[in-house]
């Protein structure tokens, strides 16, 4: 709406204009909240797969290291029973 629009309107459509714009600010107040309620929630998803994927890794050395020694510990039987 242009100055000379706003000039033209009366005092009641001027609080009406008041009005509306007041409660399109709050609405985009609540949706603002709850896209950084959102965000926040990804951030920590984000962080947290993290984590889930370090603790896969150690978990993956644990059991290839543990293989290791299972494989070692059947060659040492086998040479052993090799005449």
């Amino acid at each position: 709406m242009t100055d000379k629009e706003l000039r033209k309107l009366n005092r009641s459509q001027l609080i009406e204009l008041l009005l509306a714009e007041s409660e399109e600010i709050d609405r985009l107040r609540k949706q603002l909240a709850e896209t950084e309620e959102k965000l926040a929630d990804k951030e920590i998803q984000i962080r947290e797969a993290g984590s889930i994927a370090e603790a896969s890794l150690k978990l993956n050395r644990i059991f290839e290291d543990a293989q290791a020694a299972a494989d070692q510990y059947l060659a040492n039987i086998r040479m052993r029973q090799e005449p």
